[in-house]
């Protein structure tokens, strides 16, 4: 088992990551939830047939009464209209404040669930039993939760921690390859901002078997590079940014897309593009790091380009959560495996990105 330790003060949690692990999810969770009863576990109609009864069985015996709770499969699952009826779900079964939510399935069951758990009785624990790509080496961990709204993605949530992170690797081999793609840009996002022997050891990889062959590795290489961001910076006011290589662009690509044309790993792979294109422009990023990106994203299946109309583009940078001040702290490489925020006026990046747009 690799294990890596969340050490934020008062609200430390592990991340473990072992073949097999749904398995022994019950004994896990006892140990991180002495006093619960009961544990609501969140996950969806695509996860449900396949992994839901052996969580279950898991839990009820490490002495839980468990309810399993599916909701439709997809980002418009996160939504107002299903956190009510998470609520009630799990205010039906009785859940109390000592007891706890558990997030199985991929990042929109993870953000959902999570932010149900940071809510209901104004805040009950929860863990974390990611089970896609995305989910294991980015969403599951630093304990971002959050609902969409029809003005924009991700634009009502909370920080509340996991409890627990249960990363079992043999449930990447049920997914689609395009659903693996998709949470390919993220680890590949990760040897862009901090590790570039990191970003060359995946694109020696080729593709999913290759990545395959070391998976708990690569897990375990993602999540430490969060872990140590998060721990310097849990509320997203400074390093944390630098997650965001890639995404705010990429919310425009996922915006044209009514999220639903480009998964969310899709828009980033073209939103990091973009931003490589626009630090060569700048100077800032190093010649050549646009081609490299683009060769790699090619060996994953991921695009290098989404069309998106302009005026999508100004009103998903108009959203981005990052503004401050009337400005936004855009994400730039200096190289391959080192970025920074680049504070910029919304103005001016927004005439920046109309020239490489133009272009």
């Amino acid at each position: 088992m690799k294990k890596l330790t969340v050490a934020l003060p008062g609200r430390e949690y592990d991340i473990l990551i072992q073949k097999g692990l749904l398995d022994s999810a019950g004994e896990h969770c006892r140990a991180v939830l002495p006093r619960a009863r009961r544990i609501a576990v969140v996950t969806d109609s695509n996860v449900a047939p396949l992994y839901l009864d052996r969580v279950i069985n898991s839990l009820e015996a490490a002495g839980f009464a468990v309810k399993g709770i599916a909701v439709p499969a997809g980002e418009s699952s996160k939504s107002m209209e299903m956190l009510g009826y998470l609520y009630q779900e799990m205010l039906g079964f009785g859940l109390a404040r000592t007891d706890a939510v558990a997030a199985l399935g991929g990042g929109v069951v993870g953000d959902l669930a999570g932010f149900a758990a940071a809510t209901v009785l104004r805040g009950v624990d929860y863990v974390q039993i990611p089970t896609t790509v995305l989910s294991q080496v980015d969403s599951s961990v630093g304990g971002k939760v959050a609902i969409d709204l029809p003005a924009g993605k991700n634009l009502a949530g909370a920080f509340w921690q996991p409890k627990l992170v249960l990363m079992d690797p043999e449930c990447l081999n049920t997914l689609s390859d395009k659903i693996f793609s998709d949470g390919m840009a993220e680890v590949i996002k990760y040897g862009c901002i901090r590790d570039g022997e990191f970003f060359r050891f995946l694109d020696q990889c080729g593709g999913r078997s290759g990545v395959m062959e070391y998976i708990e590795q690569v897990l375990y290489t993602c999540c430490d590079i969060k872990r140590q961001v998060v721990l310097a910076d849990e509320r997203d006011t400074g390093l944390r940014m630098i997650l965001n290589f890639g995404h705010t662009v990429g919310h425009a690509f996922e915006l044209a897309g009514h999220y639903e044309d480009w998964t969310h790993g899709q828009a980033v792979a073209a939103g990091m593009v973009w931003a490589a294109r626009l630090g060569e422009k700048l100077g800032i990023t190093s010649a050549g790091s646009q081609q490299a990106i683009c060769a790699v994203l090619e060996k994953y299946s991921l695009p290098t380009h989404i069309p998106c109309e302009w005026d999508t583009m100004v009103q998903a940078v108009g959203l981005d959560k990052k503004r401050a001040d009337g400005g936004i702290s855009f994400v730039l490489l200096t190289g391959l495996g080192w970025a920074e925020p680049k504070k910029m006026e919304t103005k001016q990046l927004l005439g920046e990105l109309q020239q490489l747009y133009e272009g």
